[in-house]
């Protein structure tokens, strides 16, 4: 786990991120070791909006989205519902309550994905705007020198 004031700076960075984006969460996942691949480990939420640090029941080695940010470095969805008709990839939708849109982007750290920080919108689908992904992108950045 981060400690002290680099745990401080991430926070920092996701509330920030949350701000700019009026989002409804915004999360960090780390590869850090264990059986679950790329947990919550930190996260930005707006009034309301519950916790995914314990959700354990989503494989991402499965979702889709996971393996296209791995391609691509950002994913951006508008309407995920209509993005994927996979069967995981709606079921997490659901658990992660509601999920609508989401900016999906890798933190690349010694030329591998060493985290992966998600923008999310709970409820309605939005149009995310160019500037919210390019502050995603951003936030990434600064997380890799931090990580």
């Amino acid at each position: 786990m981060l400690e002290g004031a680099i745990a401080n700076e991430v926070q920092s960075i996701l509330q920030a991120l949350l701000a700019e984006t009026r989002a409804s969460r915004v999360t960090l996942r780390r590869g850090v070791s264990g059986d679950y691949v790329f947990p919550v480990t930190d996260e930005a939420l707006a009034p309301g909006v519950a916790s995914l640090k314990e959700e354990r029941t989503v494989d991402l080695r499965t979702q889709p989205v996971a393996r296209e940010v791995q391609r691509r470095g950002q994913v951006v969805q508008d309407d995920c519902r209509a993005a994927n008709d996979d069967p995981a990839f709606q079921q997490m939708l659901e658990t992660y309550g509601g999920l609508a849109a989401q900016i999906v982007t890798a933190v690349v750290a010694d030329g591998g994905v060493a985290a992966i920080v998600s923008v999310h919108q709970l409820g309605s689908p939005r149009r995310w705007s160019e500037d919210e992904a390019d502050a995603c992108r951003r936030a990434a950045a600064r997380l890799a020198e931090l990580l």
